[in-house]
């Protein structure tokens, strides 16, 4: 008997090869998008608990660890890469978080000065004659002057520029981590002034220095631009920018980053524009006295004297000039450090820490005289460093 055929079924014709591919394409990109979506949802939860976190307002303490170790009363310290330096007269060591010594290396500083940048870092003996240059991982140079050291100021590998005083020609000197002389300026103190302040470019290649002079009986400055590169080859003494402030006193330079620096004067400061050959971008005029002056690579930032009210106030900038945040406080301190989006100032055990938003996000005794105070990565806690112990506390309301 024959069999009869199903009006109802259809032959399917198999996929082609291009379809294959394309729901290949749709399946992977629909396991892209979520993935994506729970990245930015996770993303959006850890960022929005960081800032509540950062601007919860706390009042005190509490030490969760404390690591102590007998050292000098004349110990200084500074918060460095992956640990801290320990500089006083007897020479120079690295710790870690636990107070450890990772290295130690012998010295005799008079007056202990450090100066630090990504990469490298100096102690000098201001007034004397020895610089060392060291790394996390230990020394890399020692450097001796032919006169007392003013000033200094080092580059992340470890080049050093110094001020020498002489009141009759003072030197304006450039040394690699070793000591050889890379390039020596012989100031002509009629010409440009007395250099008072120098800052080394992380790369090396660009030193700025403040000089200070007399001009029809008042105190001013130049500001001067040194391109120690190719740039500055064809100008005379390397000198590629060079610009006049009459009747100002610029006690401080410093360079933000690759682009940005700033000369800070006694009532303004000036902001630059330029790696290679810097423009002022703008000069911002202060209408108060500045008590203490701090920067980090995104904001410059000012103590100032809250000469309407009583007590003082913190202000920072931006680079294009324009003040993004203003808050008052009661008390001068003695350090006052930036560390990311936070002010650090402390003196004694006082401590206060405000935000760049302009949030006090601490303000307490920190029981335990502060020589440093270093935020851990951990955003609640912070490393204190007192004369013979480390101790890590935490934020409480």
């Amino acid at each position: 008997m024959a069999q009869k055929k199903n009006p109802n079924i259809k032959l399917v014709a198999p996929p082609t090869l291009e379809e294959v591919r394309q729901k290949k394409r749709n399946a992977r990109a629909s396991r892209i998008k979520r993935v994506a979506t729970f990245t930015m949802l996770a993303a959006m939860t850890l960022y929005g608990t960081y800032l509540l976190v950062a601007s919860r307002p706390y009042t005190s303490v509490q030490k969760a660890r404390s690591y102590k170790k007998v050292t000098s009363d004349s110990n200084h310290f500074r918060a460095y890469g992956s640990g801290i330096v320990r500089y006083s007269r007897d020479g120079v060591a690295f710790l870690n978080f636990e107070n450890e010594e990772q290295w130690i290396w012998p010295g005799q500083f008079s007056n202990p000065v450090i100066d630090t940048a990504a990469g490298s870092f100096a102690v000098a003996d201001g007034g004397g004659n020895t610089i060392q240059v060291f790394t996390q991982k230990g020394l890399k140079g020692e450097i001796e002057t032919n006169l007392p050291i003013e000033k200094m100021s080092v580059s992340g590998q470890g080049i050093v520029s110094v001020i020498l005083k002489n009141e009759l020609s003072p030197q304006v000197i450039t040394y690699d981590a070793v000591g050889n002389v890379l390039v020596e300026n012989q100031v002509s103190t009629e010409e440009l002034g007395y250099p008072i302040a120098l800052e080394m470019s992380r790369d090396g290649t660009i030193l700025m220095v403040s000089y200070l002079y007399t001009a029809d009986g008042s105190l001013s400055s130049k500001v001067v631009y040194y391109n120690f590169g190719e740039r500055g080859k064809s100008e005379k003494n390397h000198v590629v920018c060079m610009e006049e402030f009459e009747d100002a006193v610029i006690p401080e330079v410093y360079f933000m980053d690759d682009k940005f620096s700033v000369a800070v004067g006694d009532h303004s400061f000036i902001v630059y524009e330029g790696g290679q050959v810097p423009e002022k971008k703008v000069e911002v005029e202060i209408g108060q006295q500045i008590k203490s002056a701090f920067h980090s690579d995104k904001y410059v930032g000012f103590v100032l004297l809250n000469e309407e009210k009583s007590g003082y106030e913190v202000r920072l900038y931006d680079t294009s000039g324009r003040e993004v945040m203003t808050r008052a406080i009661d008390n001068e301190y003695a350090n006052v450090e930036m560390s990311g989006d936070e002010i650090i100032l402390y003196e004694g055990s006082r401590c206060c820490i405000i935000t760049a938003t302009g949030i006090q996000r601490l303000k307490c005794d920190l029981r335990l005289d502060a020589l440093a105070v270093i935020p851990s990565p951990v955003p609640t806690r912070y490393y204190v460093m007192g004369t013979d112990e480390l101790r890590e506390v935490y934020l409480v309301r």
